[in-house]
């Protein structure tokens, strides 16, 4: 196996974006640790650093988009009979498959994700989405501006976990909230949600509902995580990743929260991370906003 690299020029822009969102001292670490995470994932996967632009979509190319339960019959999971009704059954008349999010969930039809590593063992299990991944391309939804309120990095929270203090928005509920009329919404409930914690009531930062917690991208840990989640779907079979709601994804009181400089250094950073052990991969942004604010994610 060829000794693993990465060129200097990608590691000085993942240290650029680092440095842009956390000051230069905790980039240091958090890029030792990326550094570790990228050499881990290269050990495992190292014939994906030579995938290139060979890999991407072209106008012969269709891709189904549906949930991973479309297709049902009794006994057995759905996602393996999606794959026998795409090959036997219709004789493969797409090229790809975007399947909805398809982890355990509690709400909005699956959109409120309880675990991103894990099959929603009522579609079936990896071992399924990796059997399509031998036929298709896939596409795997990446649920990251928020994650279930069942999740256990939320009930960590909730117990006083040290490990999970700071990977979700809080503020206390005497908290000045003059800011929140400028925050854009796509949704009519409210922004901050009553919570009861070890520590006292808290309120936290819910974008899309109450059982949608926002993850805390200001804290490198949170972010490293999310990085490593998506090597996982990458490694699992995805060729093409969405990043859901990612003009939410960084919040700063006073500000519209949506579009900023932060949100877009986060999604140049994925890009690089991926180019760096698996450039083939292919990543879109879900941004369902005016033409201009949407190219805007073509950097």
């Amino acid at each position: 196996m060829a000794q693993f690299h990465i060129p200097e020029s990608l590691q000085a822009r993942m240290q650029g974006h680092l440095t842009f969102l956390y000051g230069a001292e905790h980039a240091r670490s958090a890029w030792a640790e990326l550094e570790a995470i990228l050499f881990r994932f290269h050990q495992h996967n190292p014939d994906l650093v030579a995938e290139s632009d060979s890999a991407q979509l072209t106008e012969r190319d269709a891709v189904l988009i549906t949930y991973g339960d479309q297709f049902q019959k009794p006994g057995v999971p759905p996602l393996q009979t999606l794959r026998q009704v795409l090959t036997k059954t219709l004789h493969r008349p797409v090229s790809g498959i975007h399947i909805l999010p398809f982890f355990p969930y509690s709400s909005d039809d699956g959109f409120s994700v309880i675990d991103y590593t894990q099959v929603n063992p009522q579609f079936g299990e990896w071992a399924d989405v990796e059997a399509l991944g031998r036929e298709f391309r896939l596409m795997f939804d990446a649920v990251i501006n928020h994650i279930s309120q069942h999740s256990a990095w939320f009930q960590g929270f909730l117990s006083g976990d040290p490990d999970y203090a700071d990977w979700f928005i809080a503020f206390e509920p005497d908290a000045p909230t003059g800011w929140i009329p400028q925050v854009v919404r796509p949704r009519p409930w409210p922004l901050l949600t009553p919570v009861q914690t070890a520590a006292g009531d808290k309120l936290v930062w819910t974008t899309f509902s109450d059982d949608q917690i926002d993850l805390n991208y200001a804290h490198p840990p949170l972010l490293l995580k999310i990085l490593e989640i998506l090597l996982l779907y990458v490694e699992m079979g995805a060729q093409i990743i969405r990043l859901d709601a990612i003009a939410y994804l960084w919040k700063t009181p006073g500000t519209p929260c949506i579009h900023l400089e932060e949100t877009h250094r986060v999604v140049k950073l994925m890009r690089c991370v991926l180019d760096a052990v698996a450039p083939g991969t292919i990543l879109i942004t879900e941004t369902n906003v005016p033409h201009e604010d949407n190219i805007s994610y073509f950097g």
